[in-house]
């Protein structure tokens, strides 16, 4: 029997160099069931962005109009710009049963958990070691010293925060933690919880039995 299902909000998270991007859209090209949260952020758009595809672009006006309205699952303020998740688009696809994936710090997990916490599940990446991390942050060759320095001290802070995870993950190995990523999320659509007709199934087979009486 097929069941129908809700869908699963992943959320994954690390300290920036830790392998998030990579390993999340590596699920995105594999999984066609997988969807990207959008995001909406008061920023300007950069060349090359799309509008509804990299993020949702708004005004301020709006975005408090969203804030306060409680339309969004969960939002923040990042370098002076403001980001949240909105509510109508998450909740309309896990319904389908389509699922999510989030790409947000712990902050914006935990306002997740809070809200829609019976629908998530969760993976903190951790680096191999702090120089790894620091070689690869060089390696992408984007950011200054200063701030790579930066990304150092806030890793600190967000694996402070490594007990509020489902799954914490050691990516030493970027095929291999990918793998165990796709495995935590078929575990997840496989929660008895998600299986929104699976009463109906039992019943059935209850009423088998008793046919046989």
């Amino acid at each position: 029997m097929q069941f129908n299902r809700r869908g699963v909000m992943l959320v994954i998270a690390s300290p920036s160099g830790a392998g998030k991007s990579s390993i999340t859209r590596r699920l995105l090209a594999e999984d066609d069931n997988l969807t990207m949260s959008v995001s909406v952020t008061t920023r300007p758009m950069r060349d090359g962005e799309v509008d509804g595809k990299d993020y949702h672009f708004v005004s301020l006006d709006r975005y408090d109009a969203m804030r306060n309205e409680g339309k969004l699952l969960e939002w923040a303020k990042v370098h002076g710009n403001f980001y949240g998740t909105p509510a109508a688009q998450v909740d309309e696809l896990i319904a389908a049963g389509r699922d999510v994936v989030f790409d947000i710090d712990y902050q914006g997990t935990q306002q997740l958990y809070a809200k829609r916490g019976s629908d998530m599940v969760s993976v903190f990446l951790l680096p191999p070691s702090i120089p790894e991390l620091q070689a690869r942050l060089r390696a992408r060759a984007l950011d200054s010293e200063e701030t790579i320095s930066q990304r150092l001290q806030n890793a600190r802070i967000e694996i402070e925060h490594w007990g509020e995870y489902d799954y914490v993950l050691v990516n030493d190995d970027l095929d291999e933690t990918c793998n165990a990523v796709a495995r935590i999320l078929a575990t997840g659509r496989l929660t008895r919880s998600r299986q929104t007709n699976l009463s109906v199934f039992i019943k059935g087979l209850q009423a088998q039995i008793d046919s046989l009486q």
